[in-house]
């Protein structure tokens, strides 16, 4: 792909209202043939709107969209995908029961004698696309037995089943462990080099100068630049996104731990079906620090987070909060001993989306004064509570009165990190805090849990991110097979730790004190 190369999609002046709030405000994109564009912005920056518009999920205010230099109207996304655009959502729109090829040839089935299905051709035909591109996948598994990674690859032959020629991904590496993100990388290049246009939307700044041939930067609606990948930097493209300066790299004084806050012995606890998946944990968490627990997704942390936290009962084993013995029977049991908890799924056990944010903030207390008395709400002291903490938080894009589900994924984290410090916890189990999130709340989700720590709180920062453990810890566990098989300075190099999250080298000791 080289600058004289023709361009294949065109945007002009697009512009998008809704009520209170401009989404984009007259942006100009274009796409070149045989190019990976990288379209970079902070979360609620306008990125997902206009691909929303470019695929027909949304009528443009004004503006208009040239595909290969002719006009085109797009009502729905039927339209889009006719145009030869193909899209694939952050969230995934397969149905879990069907295989891989109903899910692929879903509206557009190859049918025998007019009539019936032709499962045959229908998995011939996504074998076929499969190999072309280098794919291993088979046609008549159920999605539901798919890994995300593999899921993420069946909505790509999905739009190749389409023909289409322009690809449209939609943060894809949010939901992908780093194994998959490079993976996906991979197949990126081979779809290039096979002819097809990529746009990549993100907030990752690393990916987009590890994929992108060129990359245009959004923020708050408006388009800052496009540029070419050659001469950027994370610090120059951090700085276009936010609009200052962004500290990428964490600043922060030596802990000064106190006393044992959180005391973790011989912990056992059993996932879904039944495996014993935390294996004999100990840990100890002082007041004043933060101790990272690395590892490689699916070797038990999402389950010690649940037994910690009081939503999963735990087999074996004793949890100990100030020096008092917790049973650890349910999530409001650990609240009242002091537990506060910022979850890995905001979404799905951060927050009620439907609730307004003022709701959300109360969600812990709403049983207690000042926020009711006798069985009666306040909600005006609700609203009075919410507006201070969203300033406080700088939560972008909402009043107390709007829906959580409104406002970006960054903004929401910012929600839930208020309500459980507000609530001013002794112990501080945060799962992935910075999960999905752009440079600018990564940067304050940092700061404020430094703060935390320097207000005397024990924090267990549980992170699949090895810079956000190495930059923010003052101790390092690592989690292997459900058990802890080292302990480790935050000076470790990430080559030593990665040995020790596939269950090779030795750490400081098998259980940490």
């Amino acid at each position: 792909m080289g600058p004289d190369a023709p361009v294949v999609l065109e945007l002009a002046g697009i512009t998008k209202r809704f009520p209170g709030i401009i989404a984009n405000d007259h942006v100009d994109f274009d796409l070149r043939a045989h190019e990976v564009h990288a379209l970079l912005g902070e979360n609620g920056a306008g990125k997902s709107t206009l691909m929303n518009i470019l695929y027909g999920l949304y009528r443009p205010d004004e503006g208009e969209i040239r595909i290969n230099g002719k006009l085109a109207h797009f009502t729905s996304s039927k339209d889009a995908i006719e145009a030869g655009i193909g899209m694939v959502h952050q969230h995934f729109m397969l149905i879990p029961v069907m295989t891989v090829a109903e899910n692929i040839v879903l509206a557009v089935e190859p049918t025998r004698a007019g009539v019936l299905f032709d499962v045959g051709a229908a998995a011939d035909r996504v074998r076929e696309i499969a190999e072309q591109f280098k794919f291993t996948i088979d046609p008549y598994a159920r999605i539901q037995n798919l890994s995300v990674g593999q899921q993420q690859r069946v909505e790509i032959l999905k739009a190749l089943y389409r023909k289409a020629d322009i690809l449209i991904l939609d943060e894809p590496t949010a939901v992908l462990t780093p194994q998959e993100a490079r993976e996906l990388f991979g197949i990126l290049q081979r779809l290039k080099a096979e002819g097809m246009s990529i746009i990549f939307i993100s907030h990752k700044l690393n990916e987009a100068l590890e994929i992108a041939d060129r990359i245009t930067v959004l923020r708050r609606g408006v388009k800052i630049d496009t540029i070419p990948r050659e001469g950027a930097t994370e610090a120059s493209l951090a700085r276009m996104m936010v609009g200052r300066d962004v500290l990428l790299t964490v600043e922060k004084t030596p802990g000064v731990p106190g006393k044992p806050l959180l005391e973790v012995a011989g912990l056992e606890v059993f996932d879904d079906r039944g495996l014993e998946v935390v294996k004999g944990v100990s840990l100890t968490v002082h007041a004043g620090e933060i101790v990272g627990l690395a590892g490689i997704d699916g070797n038990g942390q999402e389950e010690l987070i649940d037994a910690l936290t009081g939503l999963r009962k735990a087999h074996a084993g004793s949890i100990r909060i100030a020096g008092e013995e917790s049973s650890g029977d349910s999530a409001r049991e650990m609240l009242e001993t002091g537990v506060g908890h910022i979850p890995v799924d905001r979404q799905r056990r951060g927050l009620v989306l439907d609730f307004s944010l003022a709701e959300n903030l109360a969600l812990r207390d709403f049983r207690h004064a000042p926020n009711s008395r006798l069985g009666w709400l306040f909600p005006n002291r609700l609203v009075a509570r919410a507006r201070k903490l969203l300033k406080e938080f700088d939560v972008r894009g909402g009043v107390p009165q709007t829906r959580a589900g409104m406002l970006s994924g960054g903004n929401q984290q910012k929600v839930v990190l208020a309500r459980e410090i507000d609530r001013d916890p002794k112990v501080l189990v945060a799962g992935q805090p910075t999960r999905g999130l752009d440079v600018g709340a990564i940067e304050f989700v940092h700061r404020r849990l430094l703060s935390e720590r320097d207000e005397g709180r024990a924090i267990l920062l549980v992170s699949l991110e090895l810079d956000e453990i190495l930059s923010l810890s003052d101790r390092i566990l690592v989690i292997y097979e459900g058990r802890i098989v080292g302990e480790f300075p935050p000076t470790v190099s990430e080559e030593e730790l990665g040995l020790a999250m596939t269950g090779g080298g030795r750490g400081s000791g098998e259980e940490a004190a």
